[in-house]
């Protein structure tokens, strides 16, 4: 969509710029034709003539620069276009895998027997969260966080957060030339 000159105040600007430039070259050359032929020898005409080619030299090199400028932004708006299509590409392929990550998860839960109140607090370990914070965002006592987790724990058979983390996210390995490859020992790989 482009902004028209009665909407879009650097337009109207511009415009108003050019529209001075062409009347004082329109005045000057009006005032050079009607001075008597004995004054256009005179310093007088000399000043005139340098006024106009002033002004026009001004408004061809705004002219030139706006028309720069006006190509270059469509440039970047193009740029921006394709990057905020990337951009709406990738949180759709990265919310369906977060979708499918969520539900693997939940399956797992019920697959443990967690209550839905045991369920929230694992999701809040997974995330970072302290018993405290997890607590306060839950309306719970710290305390009742702690027993939720201790009993996250004991169904799922893990020791703590660090074994529920890594048994949710151990496999997420970005993919790289250096990854093991499932036929190959990643033991082989160390240095």
């Amino acid at each position: 969509m482009t902004d028209t000159p009665s909407n879009d105040p650097a337009a109207r600007t511009r415009a108003i710029v050019a529209w001075l430039l062409v009347a004082m070259s329109v005045a000057g050359i009006a005032d050079l034709v009607t001075d008597s032929p004995g004054v256009w020898r005179g310093s007088h005409a000399f000043v005139e003539l340098a006024f106009i080619a002033l002004a026009a030299a001004t408004a061809i090199l705004l002219l030139r620069g706006w028309r720069d400028t006006e190509r270059s932004l469509a440039s970047v708006r193009a740029t921006l276009a394709t990057r905020q299509a990337e951009r709406d590409r990738w949180r759709e392929l990265a919310q369906n895998a977060l979708r499918g990550l969520g539900e693997a998860m939940d399956r797992q839960f019920d697959e443990w027997a967690l209550t839905p109140a045991e369920k929230e607090t694992a999701m809040f370990l997974l995330k970072g969260y302290s018993h405290k914070e997890t607590g306060s965002l839950t309306n719970r006592s710290e305390r009742t966080v702690r027993q939720h987790a201790v009993s996250v724990y004991r169904k799922s058979g893990l020791s703590g957060r660090a074994e529920l983390a890594a048994f949710f996210f151990e496999d997420m390995l970005l993919p790289s030339e250096s990854a093991a490859r499932p036929d190959e020992d990643p033991a082989s790989l160390k240095p």
